[in-house]
């Protein structure tokens, strides 16, 4: 199993949204890099759903349920989406703040490529982040 981070803007779509629709076509990613991470993703990959510009924080695990497909947001071919479903809030939401504190989390893509939506993390990373998140 892989491990990846996804970033929304909770006033456009936050946990609760996605808890309340159940899944999610994980569309509108425009960048190619943050493309390559959605196209390498398998079913049953743990997803971190982080809340950007408000709140700064991993607020809940999700899972991919549906591989790679074309996104039907786009107005030109090529690019993707796959689907997600939420797993489980963190009891205690991890900020950026204490990532950038925590030295073996201070090098997380999160940190060094801030503006990055879809991106990959360690499986050492991930497991500190699922306890700090209180999982």
């Amino acid at each position: 199993m892989n491990y990846w981070l996804v970033k929304q803007e909770p006033t456009a779509y936050s946990w609760d949204d996605f808890v309340r629709d159940k899944k999610t076509a994980w569309t509108g990613v425009r960048n190619f890099q943050a493309r390559a991470n959605l196209a390498a993703m398998k079913k049953g990959d743990h997803v971190f759903f982080y809340h950007s510009v408000v709140g700064k924080c991993i607020v809940g695990v999700a899972e991919v349920v549906k591989t790679a497909y074309p996104d039907a947001t786009a107005d030109e071919e090529g690019w993707i989406c796959v689907d997600l479903k939420p797993v489980k809030p963190f009891p205690e939401p991890v900020s950026l703040e204490k990532i950038k504190q925590t030295e073996s989390l201070a090098q997380m893509a999160l940190v060094r490529q801030s503006r990055l939506s879809v991106m990959p993390v360690a499986a050492d990373q991930a497991r500190l982040l699922l306890k700090l998140g209180g999982l």
